[in-house]
């Protein structure tokens, strides 16, 4: 019960930093997004075998959260709930590319480690990136914003649903613990062999719950759709945002900076 009202909590506490009033809050949504893009290619681009060339990107998450006054250490933890995923993803490179294609201090290291190492770092920076993302601008500007990119209404419509009714999920699951806790008070959690009947009525309770959001949706004259917003052209100082974002992703991808920095400081010594 306990976890479930801690991830509540963060849910609701992300939504409360979008409405916040700093130098990036007020930046367009378009030119955030824009660059949230462009980081999330950049990173994702970079080489298989060089997870080092991933270390400048960290400039984006850093600057930005201290722009918009962020709480940078929970972003952090949040972002590490995707790692899971990322070492299953990238777990198989570690038994299958096994050859030698690096030293480190002398020791040799397999191009299974490196892509592994690639994998779960380009993961937590992309989270990252797109946590800051919607910590800075709140959604319906966002979803806003992907209508007049062109990207498909249904789609926009069902990304926006499926975030609003998480909360919704997470409410239901949430009393439902608590009502299993106080009959069943010695237990910690619920118990496996009650599992399947849990999961069953929490679909149940969700579905009906679903159907009477619905029905107020339309009430309050929902038209199915996500509008595309009014349109408010970006001003001079998102196009100075945009432009040096982009400059310093581009930068940071095309520029190898750790070989540079290493080359350097071999020189000097």
């Amino acid at each position: 019960m306990s976890r479930l009202s801690d991830a509540m909590a963060d849910l609701y506490a992300v939504e409360q930093l979008a409405e916040k009033d700093t130098p990036v809050h007020r930046m367009h949504p378009l030119a955030k997004l824009l660059t949230a893009l462009a980081f999330v290619v950049a990173v994702v681009s970079c080489g298989r075998y060089q997870p080092l060339r991933l270390a400048p990107f960290t400039f984006y998450p850093v600057l930005l959260s201290a722009m918009a006054d962020l709480p940078f250490g929970r972003l952090l933890r949040r972002a590490a709930l995707a790692l899971p995923f990322a070492v299953v993803a990238g777990a198989s490179n570690l038994f299958f590319d096994t050859a030698p294609a690096a030293h480190l201090w002398g020791v040799p290291v397999s191009g299974g480690t490196l892509a592994f190492a690639s994998v779960v770092l380009k993961a937590y920076l992309s989270v990252l990136a797109l946590l800051i993302l919607t910590a800075t601008t709140r959604l319906a500007d966002l979803s806003a914003q992907l209508v007049r990119l062109k990207v498909p209404p249904v789609m926009v419509t069902v990304l926006t649903m499926t975030y609003r009714y998480l909360s919704t999920l997470m409410e239901e699951a949430s009393s439902m613990s608590a009502a299993y806790a106080l009959r069943s008070p010695y237990a910690k959690g619920v118990k496996l062999a009650h599992m399947g009947q849990f999961a069953g009525q929490l679909l149940i309770r969700s579905a009906d719950r679903a159907e009477r959001v619905y029905a107020a949706m339309k009430l309050r004259g929902y038209a199915g759709p996500v509008p595309g917003g009014r349109g408010v052209p970006m001003g001079r100082k998102d196009w100075v945002y945009l432009i040096g974002v982009l400059a310093a992703v581009a930068a940071a991808r095309l520029v190898d900076v750790p070989s540079a920095v290493g080359g350097l400081l071999g020189g000097m010594a």
